[in-house]
């Protein structure tokens, strides 16, 4: 599953590519209403698992959603890429598409690039949502990562969500993967959370074993306007597993926090 029309997009020496369902706004149909969302993908994966959140959310929102550098179609990078990077290198994609205030959705390791951004240019991120979050303190060791990762593919996963992320994986090569995770392992969420003035909502599937609960309350009670929702039934990719249930619950989320000013 993939979304049409990629765009490349370039900034900082670093290539990604860009995928954009963007109402016509003019004056009769109030389009410039809609909020927007940012979706970004974690570490070893691409768009593509967020292409069904991405069509949900798009029925009445503005949504943009990238393949970063390294990832999915875009060109891997010839060296590490710092997650401050990965944020700067978003926020200038955003400001070339001309969007000036957005709510960023993060997934895993793209939590930390939804955190870093909303440090880096908190006049653009209205809020946040950080889906899954990672890397959870008490299990900070990559065995204990790769285990929790098995059990979600064998018991929380369907069959395509599974498809989609080890085909992803196997696009973007075990050399780079294993070049960006120790920036995902000792990136230092909590710390940066407690930073992050703007609302703040993490999500996570009830049968997730990466972002267990524990991890989640304390990630939500760290932000100084944090919320946490949780959707039953999925494991650690409920953006795919039930993207109807995960895009109303991101949606009334927005709706029920005040002075948002998500619109473009």
């Amino acid at each position: 599953m993939k979304l049409a029309d990629g765009q490349e997009v370039t900034s900082g020496g670093l290539t990604g590519r860009l995928y954009a369902s963007v109402a016509h706004r003019d004056s009769e149909s109030g389009n410039g209403s809609r909020p927007t969302y940012v979706l970004l993908h974690g570490i070893g994966v691409s768009h593509r698992y967020f292409a069904r959140l991405h069509r949900e959310l798009a029925q009445v929102a503005d949504v943009y959603t990238l393949d970063l550098p390294g990832f999915g179609r875009a060109p891997r990078p010839g060296r590490q890429v710092a997650v401050g990077e990965y944020a700067a290198f978003v926020g200038s994609v955003l400001a070339g598409a001309g969007v000036r205030s957005c709510v960023v959705v993060g997934h895993s390791m793209g939590t930390q690039y939804a955190v870093e951004l909303a440090l880096q240019e908190p006049g653009l991120v209205a809020g946040l949502v950080l889906m899954g979050p990672v890397v959870d303190s008490s299990r900070k060791s990559v065995p204990l990562q790769g285990l929790a990762l098995t059990r979600d593919a064998m018991f929380g996963e369907s069959l395509s969500s599974n498809v989609i992320v080890f085909g992803d994986y196997t696009r973007a090569g075990l050399r780079w993967y294993l070049t960006q995770l120790p920036v995902m392992m000792e990136y230092p969420l909590e710390s940066r959370i407690q930073g992050v003035s703007q609302p703040l909502l993490v999500m996570r599937g009830a049968k997730d074993p990466v972002a267990r609960k524990p991890w989640c309350e304390r990630l939500a009670a760290l932000a100084p306007q944090g919320g946490l929702a949780e959707i039953p039934g999925v494991g650690h990719v409920l953006q795919h597993m039930a993207p109807g249930a995960t895009a109303a619950a991101i949606s009334n989320w927005v709706r029920a926090v005040d002075g948002f000013g998500v619109t473009a």
